[in-house]
Order: structure tokens, then C-alpha cells, then sequence
């Protein structure tokens, strides 16, 4: 069985540097669960752990794959597990920190097998106009209308063609059969871990202060400089706004307040999604000091290290 502990929530609640602490402590290695900071480059934008963080224990799936190329979550998964067998393989425990929910989920529950596109059906879906598609979602999946990203046309039209396909709502077909499946043994994760968040008002004024951060430490000579992207890597929140902002399309301060209303956002989903989701245990951040939570982190993983490997 793979050994791992997961620390997941929203961005900008200070996961990394937990995780890093703990890690470094407890002879971890860290395995990232984010759909945007797998790839090389744009850092600023991605914020990625800094090198003081990176120093602290090895760190896995991060920066390791090109702009170009095309990420999911089964490409995802079979990165991660691999990386998570190997470390197991040396008594070390993988602690898998992230906050893109269907990264974790995979790890997790599995992936359910999906349809092929079907270009008569995915022309058909790309006429329409995105509220055209928002609509049609909302009657055949309330569910996935409610925890994808519905600005996105991609993953709405992706969860149609699936809702089209099955004569299923998206969300039930994409949904694992269960952690643990007795037909896969060895397949899935344990969900042992923690869900880590933040008092609202605190987690927004923090994503505030991070993208400000962004652009002081120069994120938009960082976009500027950034080569071919692939369909996935240009989903990155920031990136339409910043490459507006330096065709003159918007002021300076539009594009800061549109990344930080962006960010918020996501955030949002991320909580609504974690707390739907999965059965961690939750862990408000905004009652603890950093130290009060590596200590009580450091207990719960150092358990699962222990019975992982004893």
C-alpha cells in the first residue's frame, strides 16, 4: 500500500511553507498536487514555493513539465504515483501538498475511465455561445455547474460532451468508485491528511497582497518573456490579463485588481470543493501561529510516517 499524507486547500493559506517545515523535520519528501506549478517557468505567476521553502526537503512535480505540453489529470496521476513508489521504496514518507482537487482526488479515489471526444458533437458545442453552455450544463449536471470553472469554455464543453456521451451527469461519471477499490489493489491512497484553510476576510486580503507581490518582484517581464504554451498551461489565472496589459488593454492597476478578483475566486471553488469532496480532517489556519500549526501537522504525519513504515 502507498504510503502518503496530504495537506490540500486553497491558495495562498501558506501550505508550502507548512509543508516544507514538517517535511525537513520529519525526513518527508514533498510530492506537489497543483495543475499549474508542474510546469517550467513562470514562477511569479505560478507562485511557487521560493528556494528558502525548496531547500527545506526535496520537492517533486514541480517545474518538471514544458509549457507545451498538454497536462491531466490521469498524466497527473501516473507522475505522482510513480514518484510517491519510489520514495515509499526508501522508508520515506510522501507528504502530497497542492490544491487542485482533481490532482488529489486521483491520487485518492482513481479515475473513472472517459469518453472520447466526438468531433460531429464537440462541433456542435463549440457553435453554441459559453451562456449557451452554462445553461445546458446547469439542467443536465447541477453539480459540475457548481465546482468547475464555468468562465472556462474548455471544461464546460468537455463536461457536456462527457453528460452527452454517458446519458450521465459529468460529475457522477468523472466521481472514483471509492478509495481502497478491492479490483485495483495498490491503486489508490489512503486519504490521510489534513484540509488547511483560512478565515475568509484573512485568505483574501493574503491572495491581495501575494499578486501585488507578483508584479513588484516582476512577473510581467516574466509572461513577456514566456515561450509557446500549450491548451493547459494557458488556463493559468493571470495570464489572459497580463498579456492584455502589455498589448494596452488595460491600466496596470485594472490587470492587478482583475488577477486578485480572479485568484479570489478560485480560491472560493477550492473551498467548495475540498469541503464537498473529501473527508480530511479540516485545520483553520487563521487560529493557529505557524508554530502551533507544524506542531500539531507534525504530529499527524509523524503517526502516519510511523504506521506507514514501522
Amino acid at each position: 500500500m502507498k504510503r502518503a499524507f496530504f495537506i490540500v486547500g486553497p491558495t495562498a493559506t501558506g501550505k508550502s511553507e507548512l509543508a516544507a517545515d514538517v517535511a525537513g523535520e520529519i525526513g518527508a519528501e514533498i510530492v506537489s498536487a497543483d495543475a499549474f506549478q508542474i510546469y517550467r517557468g513562470l514562477d511569479l505567476l505560478t507562485a511557487k514555493p521560493d528556494a528558502s521553502t525548496l531547500a527545506k526537503a526535496p520537492h517533486h512535480l514541480i517545474g518538471t513539465a514544458p509549457l507545451h505540453e498538454e497536462m491531466n489529470a490521469e498524466k497527473y496521476r501516473s507522475a505522482a504515483t510513480r514518484a510517491i513508489d519510489e520514495m515509499n521504496s526508501r522508508g520515506r514518507l510522501a507528504m502530497v501538498v497542492g490544491g487542485s482537487g482533481l490532482y488529489i482526488k486521483a491520487l485518492t479515489h482513481g479515475l473513472a475511465p472517459l469518453p472520447e471526444a466526438d468531433p460531429k458533437l464537440r462541433e456542435k458545442l463549440n457553435a453554441m455561445s459559453l451562456d449557451e453552455l452554462r445553461t445546458q450544463l446547469a439542467e443536465l449536471d447541477a453539480e459540475a455547474g457548481r465546482t468547475i470553472d464555468t468562465k472556462n469554455r474548455r471544461r464546460v464543453v468537455r463536461a457536456l460532451e462527457i453528460c452527452l456521451l454517458t446519458g450521465k451527469p459529468a460529475s457522477e461519471v468523472v466521481a472514483p468508485t471509492g478509495r481502497g477499490d478491492p479490483d485495483r489493489p495498490g491503486s489508490t491512497i489512503p486519504a490521510t491528511g489534513v484540509f488547511v484553510f483560512r478565515d475568509r476576510e484573512e485568505l483574501y486580503a493574503r491572495i491581495n497582497q501575494r499578486v501585488e507581490a507578483m508584479f513588484e518582484q516582476g512577473v510581467i517581464e516574466e509572461v513577456r518573456a514566456a515561450g509557446l504554451m500549450g491548451t493547459t498551461a494557458s488556463q493559468m489565472i493571470g495570464l489572459r490579463e497580463i498579456r492584455e496589459l502589455l498589448d494596452g488593454k488595460m491600466s496596470l492597476m485594472q490587470c492587478i485588481a482583475e488577477i486578485q478578483q480572479a485568484t479570489r475566486r478560485y480560491a472560493k471553488r477550492q473551498l467548495t470543493w475540498f469541503r464537498r469532496q473529501t473527508s480530511f480532517l479540516p485545520l483553520n489556519l487563521s487560529l493557529l501561529s505557524h508554530n502551533e500549526a507544524r506542531i500539531l501537522l507534525r504530529h499527524h504525519s509523524e503517526r502516519r510516517r510511523v504506521s506507514g513504515f514501522a
